[in-house]
């Protein structure tokens, strides 16, 4: 995410009623330092944290990113298992002094410490309650077990936490943490199940993005305990009608599109194909919904709007779609709209969401002017316009296909070193005058830059897109690659 996606992010978060927000890694770099600190300063309820390995350096850093919040806190951590032991090449004795030393160290700078055993589902029993023992003597508040790589299952997820709570001394007066990964699909089970073992925080993220398989959902988590409060008598205090709008505006920023059956915020979640279905829905709705389309955000139905619409009924979509835009943006957005209702019957929820992220700067140093590409049974070529800094250039190459020959002449005008980490396409609603919403993930340098653009014409989009991404790098190297990790470190995740 750049600067500007990150502070949007977190205003979204804090004002849908997230409790604690991660916001990063201060000492990671000088722009995930940035970050941190305006967001700490900019937060109005959530507790913002900021994450540090156990080393005095790292906390320290973490500490000048969070202190200007309204609630500041430092999340430390260290690897407690044998095989993250290993990798610091620490005895138990040795591990045990570090965490008793960093954890004093954060709690003499802040009053709010969270402590992590990274991989503690594969840490020894009696280890495990030694180390959480002396992060708790040491001042923790809140004591974070993480499932690190997904390896646990529910049942154990629930006993671990009740064990440590019976048996630690001093656990009754810290908040106990669970933070699950999906490696083996069960994140949203085994946080919940550490609930019920006596967890009262779970740590997760939005669309369930994380590390290898990702972490524990947001929305499926929140939804679960509200739809099965019955069951699980505990709430959380999120604005749950929210959930759609910070859902796809994660998945544009991050270049990651949601699954259509993703669970609560998928395409197809509110969807009914079958017949049965259908006519099950047609008579009651709870037949076959368990909760209802406008509890998580969405207007129940889609109202397709078309070429005589207005602007004061885009306006009244875009409000209803929970998207604000100012007059200048919506004029931008306005005539996107009229130009694909020339080329489309119907322009549909997602179609105009897919229009306002395509929407961008006007003074990116690199735009679209022209594409024109034949192709067929023999190499694609392509011949392109662009402006370049003001100066309109064009160029013509071939390639294996349309998108490999329209990415190369764009290389031609701007010759680059950036490697296509990512290339993905999907239909934003059916039909063959469907738009494509293209996302492109560009590596230069260890930069990493994501590009997003929609368009009926997929060849026009990726091209859309790849430029976009390569704005993005342009802005980078002006701020000296700030943004990027400057260190190597684990996840605690």
């Amino acid at each position: 995410m750049t600067h500007a996606e990150k502070l949007e992010i977190a205003e979204l978060l804090d004002d849908m009623g997230v409790d604690i927000i991660e916001a990063g890694f201060p000492i990671a770099s000088e722009g995930d330092f940035r970050a941190v600190s305006e967001i700490a300063e900019r937060s109005r309820n959530a507790v913002i944290c900021g994450l540090a390995r156990a080393q005095l350096p790292d906390i320290d850093r973490c500490w000048e990113a969070v202190k200007h919040a309204r609630r500041p806190r430092i999340h430390t951590f260290i690897g407690t298992s044998p095989l993250h032991r290993a990798i610091p090449n620490l005895t138990q004795d040795e591990m045990a002094e570090r965490i008793e030393q960093t954890v004093t160290h954060a709690r003499n700078l802040c009053d709010n410490v969270q402590w992590s055993p990274m991989d503690a589902t594969r840490t020894e029993w009696d280890y495990l309650c030694r180390v959480v023992e002396i992060a708790i003597k040491a001042g923790a508040t809140t004591i974070n077990i993480p499932d690190t790589v997904g390896y646990t299952a529910p049942v154990e997820s629930a006993d671990l936490i009740r064990r440590l709570i019976e048996t630690v001394p001093g656990a009754d007066n810290v908040v106990f943490a669970t933070h699950c990964h999906n490696d083996l699909g069960m994140a949203t089970a085994n946080s919940l199940a550490a609930v019920a073992g006596g967890a009262r925080q779970i740590e997760c993220t939005i669309n369930g993005l994380g590390e290898r398989a990702g972490n524990t959902a947001l929305e499926e988590v929140v939804m679960a305990l509200k739809v099965r409060n019955d069951i699980m008598p505990w709430h959380t205090g999120i604005d749950t009608r929210k959930i759609m709008h910070i859902s796809r505006r994660v998945a544009t920023v991050s270049g990651f599109a949601v699954q259509f059956n993703k669970a609560i915020v998928g395409k197809n979640a509110f969807a009914h194909e079958s017949g049965i279905h259908q006519d099950g829905m047609l008579k009651n709705a709870e037949t076959f919904e368990i909760m209802r389309p406008e509890d998580v955000g969405l207007s129940g139905t889609s109202l397709p709007l078309g070429k005589h619409s207005g602007r004061a009924a885009l306006r009244a979509k875009l409000k209803e779609l929970g998207v604000e835009v100012g007059d200048n943006q919506l004029k931008d957005i306005f005539v996107r709209f009229k130009d694909l209702a020339d080329r489309k019957k119907e322009v549909f929820d997602d179609d105009i969401l897919a229009l306002v992220s395509a929407t961008t700067e006007g003074d990116d140093a690199l735009q679209l002017v022209n594409l024109h590409v034949t192709c067929g049974t023999g190499p694609a070529e392509a011949t392109i316009e662009m402006e370049i800094d003001g100066e309109e250039q064009s160029a013509t190459s071939e390639g294996d296909g349309p998108v490999d020959a329209t990415f190369k002449a764009i290389r031609m005008l701007h010759p680059n070193k950036a490697r296509l980490q990512l290339y993905q396409v999907h239909a934003v609603t059916e039909g063959t005058d469907a738009q494509a919403t293209v996302s492109v993930k560009l590596e230069e340098d260890g930069m990493i830059a994501t590009g997003q653009s929609a368009d009926t014409d997929t060849v026009v989009a990726s091209a859309k897109a790849y430029i976009h991404a390569l704005n993005r790098l342009i802005v980078r190297r002006g701020k000296g690659g700030r943004d990027v990790p400057e260190i190597s470190y684990r996840d605690v995740t």
